[in-house]
Order: structure tokens, then sequence, then C-alpha cells
């Protein structure tokens, strides 16, 4: 069985309904099911982020993201 992990960061406005999400997401899951791809879950990655130089001088800080992961198998 081989994986394909496919990142997504979805982002909602104030003015927008989740809706809008869930359509980028099942446009997303069609688009690897018709190359033969299953999807199984979402998955949130966490993960350390460092910021560099440019903008440590202006003053941002290092701290947590938090990534979307879709996971397909085939």
């Amino acid at each position: 069985m081989e994986y394909k992990v496919v990142y997504i960061a979805p982002v909602q406005r104030s003015d927008q309904s989740g809706q809008l999400i869930a359509q980028d997401l099942e446009t997303v899951i069609k688009k690897y099911h018709a190359e033969g791809w299953n999807y199984e879950r979402i998955e949130s990655i966490q993960t350390w982020v460092q910021p560099s130089l440019c903008f440590a001088l202006n003053g941002g800080k290092a701290g947590y993201s938090i990534n979307q992961m879709i996971i397909f198998s085939r």
C-alpha cells in the first residue's frame, strides 16, 4: 500500500461560512480520488517554527504552528 500526504491551509474570513472550507476540501478529495487515491483521514501536525533573521529583527517570535494534512492511500 502507498500513501500520499497533501498539505492544506483552510482559511475562513469572518464573512464566510464553514461551507466554503468544506467545498474546498471536497474538491481536493475528488481530485485525488480521480487519480486513484482513497481518502483516509485529516491529520493536524504541530511544528515548532523559528522566525527567519529578517522577521526576528522585526520582533518575530518562535512558536508553534498547526498544519493540516489530508492522508490518501491506494
